[in-house]
C-alpha cells in the first residue's frame, strides 16, 4: 500500500474544471478545453507522496521545464500555450502554472539512461540486461554505459510502482511506428540535454519523459529535465562504484531509508515527516539544480 499520506483538497477556481491530483501537479481545463498544469510544492519519493512539502520547488520544475522546452525547441515541439495565470487563480499559483494543449498521451514513460544506477542497476546485477538491452560485464553503480539506452516503463496510478518493460512491449502497446518514434525522440533529447549539462559541470544520469500527438504530431508533455525527472550528478565528484552526490530527490529518499528516519519501507505504514533540515536541504539542492543549469540565479 502506499500513494497520498493526506490527500490535498484541490483549489476551486471559477471557469476551471478540476480533472486530476497526481503525486506533483493539479490538472484542470479551461473553457477553451485547454489544460491547466499547476506544479505543487510536494514531494513522492517510494511511491508515497510525502507529508512535507518543499517550498518552491513547484516554481523550480515548472521555470526549469520552460528553460529547457527553449534548449529542445528544434528538437522537438512542446505542449506550452502560455504561462498566464487564470483569472481567479490564487497568487501562489504565479510561477508554478502552465497553460497547456490538450493531446493523446503516450501510456508510456519515455526512459533514458546514459549512466547505470537505479532500477537499472537492480536488473543489471540480476541479468546483465536492462528492459531486455544485453549490457557488458563489469559495469558498477555510476558506470557510463557504452552509449545512452532507451529503457521504457510502464505509466503507474498514484501509489504503485512503474515496471520497466521491453521495447518489444511499447511497440505492442502502441503500434511499431510510435515506438520508433518515442525511442528516437527520447534519445535525442537525451543527447542534447547531456551535452548541455556536461557544459555545466553536470552528468546527467538518467531521465524520463511523456509523450503525446496533437494529431500526427509529437509533442513532449509534462515536465522536462527536471531534479523530480531526472538524476543530475556534479561531474567532479563522479566515481562509479558508489552511490553518487546529486542535485535531486535522492537526498530524501536516502533520509527516508537510513535509521534516523525509523521508517520501514517494506511496511504499509506511511512515511514521516521530513525534519526541517532535510526539507531546507532538499531546497536548496533543487535550486542549485536551476541555477547551475541556466546560468540563472534563482528569484
Amino acid at each position: 500500500m502506499s500513494g497520498f499520506v493526506e490527500k490535498p483538497e484541490p483549489v476551486q477556481v471559477p471557469g476551471l474544471v478540476h480533472l486530476h491530483t497526481g503525486k506533483v501537479r493539479d490538472l484542470y481545463r479551461n473553457e477553451a478545453g485547454d489544460l491547466v498544469m499547476v506544479a505543487s510544492d510536494r514531494m513522492s519519493a517510494y511511491d508515497w507522496v510525502l507529508p512535507s512539502e518543499i517550498p518552491d520547488k513547484g516554481r523550480v520544475l515548472t521555470q526549469l521545464s520552460l528553460w529547457w522546452f527553449d534548449q529542445l525547441a528544434d528538437l522537438v515541439p512542446n505542449h506550452v500555450l502560455s504561462t498566464e495565470l487564470p483569472a481567479g487563480a490564487p497568487e501562489d499559483w504565479a510561477g508554478r502554472t502552465l497553460i497547456c494543449r490538450s493531446l493523446r498521451m503516450s501510456p508510456v514513460e519515455c526512459v533514458a539512461r546514459g549512466y547505470l544506477t537505479g532500477s537499472g542497476l537492480a536488473e543489471y546485477r540480476e541479468t546483465r540486461t536492462v528492459c531486455g538491452l544485453a549490457l557488458p560485464e563489469g559495469l558498477e553503480d555510476g558506470s557510463e554505459l557504452p552509449s545512452p539506452i532507451f529503457t521504457p516503463a510502464t505509466k503507474a496510478a498514484v501509489g504503485e510502482h512503474d515496471e520497466n518493460v521491453s521495447y518489444e512491449e511499447v511497440a505492442r502497446e502502441v503500434g511499431a511506428e510510435t515506438a520508433a518514434q518515442l525511442r528516437q525522440a527520447t534519445l535525442a533529447v537525451y543527447a542534447r540535454a547531456r551535452d548541455v549539462a556536461r557544459e555545466r559541470g553536470i552528468i546527467l544520469a538518467d531521465t524520463k519523459f511523456e509523450f503525446g500527438h496533437d494529431g500526427e504530431e509529437l509533442v513532449i508533455a509534462d515536465e522536462v529535465l527536471t531534479p523530480d525527472s531526472s538524476r543530475f550528478w556534479p561531474a567532479d565528484t563522479w566515481q562509479p562504484g558508489r552511490a553518487q552526490p546529486s542535485f535531486d530527490k535522492q537526498y530524501v529518499r536516502d533520509w527516508l531509508t537510513s535509521p534516523e528516519s525509523g521508517w520501514d519501507r517494506a511496511s504499509e505504514q506511511p512515511p514521516p515527516a521530513l525534519p526541517d533540515a532535510v526539507v531546507a536541504r532538499t531546497r536548496s539542492k533543487y535550486v542549485e539544480a536551476y541555477e547551475r543549469l541556466t546560468g540563472l540565479a534563482w528569484a
